[in-house]
């Protein structure tokens, strides 16, 4: 488990992908030092990564929920294999090893991924689920790790405000952009050789970037870290007029890390992180049952992530 310098260093960069270890220090009470050695051995030993990711809304990409059931013998192969897609994140085994959900980013239109599945008897169901608005998620963090520092803390953190801006991305942007999906945390030096842009050029699209929201930082690690056990998809069908408000209710349960509307039969996701199985329970029957607009819940237990947001780095 982490102890209380780690659980504030990884509070602060889910606030600043990018903030100086020395501010970090500052408001932890311990040396610029210290949050060094922190931040390399959860890198090292727990799996901790920053990630640079653009602002969905910016893209010219959909994003789309796609649902494979495979034969158990096969279902971890084929996991393995779309995890080292380009265009895929979240791939995650569930529902006893047979079922595979995996997020995938695709131009207008239905992503590629549909074409490229081998069709072999051992895949024997998919469906694709278009996002259609994202409630919770994305640039917002599963609040189980934000409860390590108080207000003030976090107000030392915050990086300057978000001014929106409709800029499209150029392919200087996208340089920098692909190269902090694999280390968020990147020098404007390292950042600049991996582009073959200058330092310079870096620092002001960098600035301009996460200055107008075009890009945000998501930080990966176990959630086993934080006692979790017990993770899930919850597929809901909300009747249409009350989708947006039970959508919206959701996305203040503690228990959910995502939440979002989508096509198809059931046009609400959600995925709940709980302590053990006998929390889960409690949070379906007792928030989830409490409201009479989910018609139908469908629980796929999640097993194993193969990929979360980042790429799988060489």
């Amino acid at each position: 488990m982490l102890d209380a310098v780690d659980r504030g260093l990884i509070h602060a960069l889910s606030i600043d992908g990018r903030v100086a270890f020395s501010r970090v220090g500052t408001v932890l009470g311990v040396s610029t030092q210290t949050v060094a050695r922190r931040y390399q051995r959860l890198r090292a030993e727990e799996g901790l990564r920053v990630v640079g990711l653009p602002d969905p809304d910016r893209t010219e990409l959909t994003q789309w929920l796609v649902r494979l059931t495979a034969q158990p013998a096969t279902a971890r192969t084929l996991a393995r294999s779309l995890a080292r897609r380009s265009d895929t994140s979240w791939v995650k085994v569930t529902s006893g090893g047979t079922e595979i959900v995996v997020i995938v980013h695709a131009p207008a239109g239905a992503p590629a991924l549909l074409n490229d599945i081998p069709r072999t008897a051992s895949v024997t169901a998919v469906s694709a689920h278009f996002v259609l608005h994202t409630y919770l998620g994305g640039p917002t963090a599963w609040r189980g790790r934000l409860a390590a520092l108080d207000d003030e803390q976090r107000k030392l953190l915050r990086p300057p405000d978000i001014v929106p801006g409709d800029e499209p991305l150029t392919r200087d942007d996208h340089a920098i952009i692909d190269a902090l999906r694999h280390d968020g945390r990147l020098s404007n030096t390292d950042l600049a050789a991996a582009t073959g842009l200058s330092a310079a050029t870096v620092a002001r699209r960098l600035g301009d970037l996460r200055g107008r929201g075009a890009l945000f930082f998501d930080v990966e690690i176990d959630a086993a870290r934080y006692g979790v056990t017990t993770q899930a998809f919850l597929w809901m069908a909300v009747a249409p007029a009350e989708l947006d408000e039970v959508a919206t209710a959701l996305a203040t349960h503690d228990e959910l890390a995502v939440v979002a509307a989508t096509t198809g039969p059931t046009n609400l996701i959600a995925h709940a992180l709980c302590p053990d199985p006998p929390a889960l329970h409690r949070y379906l029957t007792r928030r989830l049952g409490a409201l009479p607009a989910i018609h139908t819940l469908h629980t796929a237990p999640v097993l194993e992530t193969l990929k979360a947001t980042g790429p799988i780095n060489p």
